[in-house]
């Protein structure tokens, strides 16, 4: 699965090129256009409304300024979800996600991720703005900052407001995601979780959070006006010693199989299973209490005139490029 942010007019597109993994590409514009300018409560949904959103993509599909395509491959039941949602909360900011999902009912939870993570998103920053309103705090709304307190911008402490309440807005809609996903009475995620890369455009800042193995890759035209591809993300395997050091900490382990060595997986310490193949994702309450956590990577990033587009994409369309 695959996601494009461009400062030009631009979509991507993908096709099969036979591997055996489903192959999805989901584009966005980053562009400004002049539209009906809208209030970031304008934007705040529930689940029961999202099939009447507008400017909201999560099938094969574009909208104005990106595309998105995913296909089933030869193992079995697609079990990727994406979206792109512009106009997420207001004006000129959009949100972008891709859900890899895993084990038996992964399909289900990558599907529940992608539906309910952004209205989760929404709901932190409206309750947030709504507790800022009247103080001197930074307030949110579309590409502008607010504050009554005026030489804030000065010594850039606004900015640092900005990304401090990003980054609390990313951190506490994974955790109420993931809270969700184990209490939820239909849906079996003991064994079976998700993957997560998700960013918000905002004017010229991306904010970006994801756990797993699903990556964020920026085009950048570089001195020499030619496209390099630069990764954003780091892919959260097991192995990383940041996280294999938690998961032994916490009576996990960590081994690869004899036929794919090249694959480390975590393992419950008395039994030789479920072999997750990441240190951090959505669900698989069975490694939960072993070190595999939901708490998701957060980075912020100044766009420039240089950055064309961002792809985001699951593990299975990384391999093979």
């Amino acid at each position: 699965m695959g996601a494009c942010v461009s400062t030009s007019r631009s979509t991507c597109s993908s096709k099969s090129n036979g591997e055996p993994v489903p192959l999805p590409c989901l584009g966005i514009g980053l562009c400004r256009q002049k539209r009906t300018k809208r209030t970031f409560s304008d934007h705040v949904v529930t689940l029961q409304h999202l099939p009447s959103i507008p400017n909201r993509v999560f099938t094969n599909g574009k909208s104005r300024t990106s595309c998105i395509f995913t296909q089933q491959g030869r193992k079995g039941i697609n079990q990727d979800a994406m979206i792109v949602w512009e106009d997420f909360m207001s004006e000129d900011v959009t949100f972008c996600g891709v859900f890899d999902g895993h084990g038996p009912h992964g399909h289900l939870v990558a599907r529940k991720v992608r539906d309910a993570l952004p209205v989760k998103l929404q709901s932190f920053l409206n309750s947030c703005q709504s507790r800022q309103n009247g103080s001197d705090q930074t307030c949110f709304k579309g590409n502008s900052m607010k504050s009554d307190v005026g030489d804030l911008d000065k010594d850039g402490s606004i900015e640092d407001k900005l990304n401090s309440l990003w980054r609390e807005a990313f951190l506490k809609s994974y955790k109420a995601m993931d809270k969700e996903l184990k209490s939820h009475p239909n849906l079996d995620c003991f064994c079976s979780g998700s993957t997560a890369i998700t960013i918000v455009k905002q004017g010229s800042n991306l904010f970006m959070g994801y756990i797993g193995d699903s990556r964020a890759i920026m085009g950048s035209k570089d001195n020499n006006d030619s496209m390099v591809a630069v990764q954003l993300t780091v892919d959260l395997k097991p192995d990383l010693p940041r996280e294999a050091e938690r998961i032994k900490r916490c009576k996990g382990r960590v081994f690869a199989l004899q036929d794919e060595p090249e694959v480390p997986r975590v393992w419950l310490p008395f039994d030789d299973a479920p072999g997750l193949a990441m240190a951090r994702a959505f669900g698989d309450f069975c490694l939960k209490e072993y070190g595999v956590i939901s708490i998701p990577e957060f980075s912020h990033r100044t766009l420039t005139e240089r950055d064309q587009f961002i792809v985001l994409a699951s593990d299975g369309v990384c391999f093979h490029l």
